[in-house]
C-alpha cells in the first residue's frame, strides 16, 4: 500500500493523518517547521493555535457546538485533545493551547503507520499516488504559486489577525470582575470594565488614530468579518465596539450592581490560568502602539504582554469552482485540499474538513464505496457550501444552521428549531461511525 502524503500538520492535516492512520494506511506527513516558521507559528508541535485558544460554543443547539459533538463521534483526535485539556471559558470549549498541541503531535509522532518529514514543499507533482494539501492559510509563497500553477487559477486571499495575550499577574484585579455573560459557565471571564462614556470614547480614538504596523507584501486591505482587527472595528463607528467585542449586556459588576458602559472580556489561555487573552481585539498595531493604547483598558494599565497581536495574510481557494464534495481537485484527482485554505473557517471547521478527506482518501484507498456527508450534518453543511458552484463571491465561511435544509416541520421557536436540527444530524453522522 502507497503512502499518502499530506502537506501540513495543522488542525487538518493532523485530523486528516489520524483517520488514515486508524484505517491502517500509511502517511508520510510533510511540515516544513522548525526547519521554516510562518509568520504566526511560535512552535514546531503540530496542530498551533495561533490565534484564539477558543473553539467556541460548546451546546449542540450552534451550529459549530453540533460539528465538535459530530466530531466526537467520528472519533476525531482534534476533539480528543480538545476535551483533554479544555480550560474554563463559560459555554465556549477552550483549552491550554499548549498541552493541546503537544498532545496530537505526540500521537502523530510516535505512531508507527506515520513519517515525519521536516521540510518545505514546493513541488506538489513531484510526490506519488495520493496528495492532501492541508498547508493552511499560511502556505508558503514558494507552495502557494506551485498551487497557483497546479491549478491554472487564481488564489482569493484576506487579512487575519490574532489577539495579544498578557499575564495573570499583571492584571490590576482591583478593577476587574469575574463572570461569564448571562451568568453561563462558572464566572469564567475576567471584565475589565468602562465604567463611563467618557473612557470608552477616549480608548476608542486612541485606536483610531494609533500607529499601525505596515503591510508589507499585501496589495489591498480585505478583512475577514470575524477576525476583524478591533481598530478597524473602532474605525466604523462610536458604538460598534460596543455592539460587538466589548458588548455590555449580561455583566453585572458586583462592585457597582450594574452594567458598565463597555467590558473588555479575558479569557483563560491556560490550563494553569497564568495567561489571558484579550478577547476579538486581534490587532495590527504596532508592539509599543499595543502597550500603550490596551494600557488604557481597566485593569491593563500595568499589562505584561507575552504575545503581541500580528496581523497575518489568510490564502483560501476559489473551492466552488476547483473543489468537489470530498474535497477533491476537479482538474486531477490526485489531490485533495483540506482545512482552511478550502473556504472552512474556524478551528473546528478546518479540522472536520481534514476529517472528511480522510475518510474520503480511505475509502479511495480501501476501494469501499464512497461516502456521503449528508447535508443535514453540520460535516455535509459545510462540504456542500464549500463545492457549490452556484455560490457567487465565495467567501470563506464558518458552519452556521443557515447551511442546513429545513426541518420537514416549521418550528418557530428558535432554541427549539436549532435542537431539532441537531438531533436530525447526529442520528445522521451516527451512519458514519466505524
Amino acid at each position: 500500500m502507497n503512502n499518502v502524503h499530506i502537506i501540513g500538520a495543522g488542525l487538518a492535516g493532523a485530523e486528516t493523518a489520524w483517520q488514515l492512520i486508524r484505517r491502517s494506511i500509511p502517511v508520510v506527513i510533510h511540515e516544513m517547521r522548525p526547519a521554516k516558521f510562518t509568520p504566526a507559528h511560535k512552535s514546531s508541535f503540530f496542530a498551533e493555535l495561533v490565534c484564539s485558544n477558543s473553539l467556541r460554543a460548546a451546546n449542540v443547539e450552534n451550529a459549530v457546538g453540533l460539528l465538535k459533538e459530530e466530531m466526537r463521534l467520528l472519533d476525531s483526535l482534534i476533539m480528543q485533545s480538545a476535551d483533554k485539556h479544555q480550560v474554563p471559558a463559560g459555554g465556549a470549549l477552550a483549552v491550554d493551547r499548549e498541552g493541546f498541541s503537544k498532545y496530537i503531535t505526540k500521537i502523530l509522532s510516535t505512531h508507527p503507520l506515520v513519517e515525519i518529514c521536516t521540510e518545505e514543499i514546493t513541488d506538489l507533482e513531484k510526490l506519488e499516488g495520493i496528495v492532501i494539501v492541508a498547508s493552511g492559510p499560511l502556505t508558503s509563497e514558494a507552495l502557494s504559486n506551485n498551487i497557483q500553477s497546479l491549478i491554472q487559477e487564481n488564489y482569493l486571499h484576506f487579512f487575519d489577525a490574532a489577539a495579544p495575550i498578557v499575564t495573570a499577574e499583571s492584571i490590576n484585579y482591583s478593577k476587574v470582575f469575574r463572570a461569564s455573560r448571562y451568568d453561563k459557565g462558572e464566572a469564567d471571564y475576567l471584565n475589565c470594565p468602562f465604567e463611563t462614556k467618557e473612557e470608552y470614547v477616549a480608548f476608542r480614538d486612541a485606536l483610531v488614530n494609533s500607529e499601525k504596523a505596515e503591510l508589507h507584501d499585501f496589495d489591498k486591505k480585505t478583512f475577514f468579518e470575524a477576525c476583524m482587527p478591533i481598530e478597524e472595528m473602532a474605525a466604523r463607528g462610536e458604538d460598534t465596539m460596543r455592539f460587538g467585542p466589548l458588548k455590555p449586556v449580561g455583566l453585572v459588576n458586583p462592585a457597582t450592581g450594574k452594567e458598565a458602559y463597555a467590558v473588555v472580556q479575558l479569557r483563560q489561555d491556560n490550563a494553569t490560568a497564568s495567561l489571558y487573552n484579550i478577547v476579538g481585539f486581534q490587532t495590527h498595531l504596532k508592539w509599543p502602539e499595543q502597550k500603550r493604547v490596551f494600557g488604557m483598558i481597566p485593569g491593563l494599565e500595568k499589562a505584561e504582554f507575552v504575545r503581541y497581536g500580528v496581523m497575518h495574510r489568510n490564502t483560501y481557494l476559489n473551492s466552488p469552482q476547483l473543489l468537489d464534495y470530498r474535497f477533491n481537485l476537479k482538474k486531477n484527482g490526485r489531490f485533495y485540499f483540506a482545512g482552511q485554505m478550502t473556504g472552512v473557517e474556524g478551528y473546528v471547521e478546518s479540522a472536520a474538513s481534514g476529517l472528511m478527506v480522510g475518510r474520503h482518501v480511505a475509502a479511495r484507498v480501501l476501494g469501499e464505496p464512497e461516502l456521503e456527508f449528508s447535508a443535514v450534518t453540520s460535516h455535509g453543511a459545510l462540504a456542500h457550501y464549500i463545492s457549490n458552484p452556484s455560490v457567487e463571491n465565495f467567501q470563506p465561511m464558518n458552519v452556521n444552521f443557515g447551511l442546513f435544509p429545513p426541518l420537514e416541520k416549521r418550528i418557530r421557536n428558535k432554541k427549539e428549531k436549532n435542537t431539532a436540527l441537531a438531533q436530525r444530524a447526529l442520528e445522521k453522522i451516527k451512519e458514519l461511525q466505524n
